[in-house]
């Protein structure tokens, strides 16, 4: 036996007779997890049906035999994809997506309207125009109407 020291005898820490830690959670204390420790108070909801019954291979004399490469081909089950649209969002002939009308203006930023005698005040708002583009989305929303035809509104 050589004189010189093997690597694993330089350096062997003193074992102070503690346990190490152990990072591993107990099953109570994780989180997002189901309660493992309670399955049986879970239950168990058992198949509609027995699986693989009445599949090829299930008595010994199938098994010793063997699946022919025809009886596999016949379980193979076509991939289903879905149609392809006439574009973004669309369904197969369907008509695309709506747009809206290009006369209308969009809304700015709104702000409270003044009082007005016979006009909720939550319900109608002065446009103060466009702040550097980026509307909120309750206010990209907002449809401009004409006075006019705010008139037949009043209750």
């Amino acid at each position: 036996m050589p004189t010189e020291a093997r690597g694993d005898d330089v350096y062997q820490p003193q074992d102070d007779g503690q346990d190490p830690p152990n990072d591993d959670l107990d099953l109570e204390n994780t989180l997002g997890e189901r309660d493992l420790d309670d399955q049986m108070e879970e239950g168990y909801s058992p198949p509609e049906r027995p699986l693989g019954v009445d599949k090829y291979g299930t008595t010994g004399e199938e098994e010793r035999r063997g699946e022919s490469l025809d009886q596999r081909l016949a379980q193979e089950v076509d991939d289903v994809e879905p149609p392809d649209g006439d574009g973004i969002g669309d369904l197969d002939g369907g008509e695309g997506e709506p747009l809206e009308p290009d006369d209308e203006t969009r809304s700015g930023r709104l702000s409270a309207a003044d009082e007005v005698p016979g006009r909720r005040t939550d319900v109608y708002a002065d446009d103060v125009g466009i702040d550097g583009g980026a509307a909120s989305a309750e206010e990209a929303a907002v449809h401009t109407t004409d006075e006019e035809e705010d008139q037949g509104r009043e209750g």
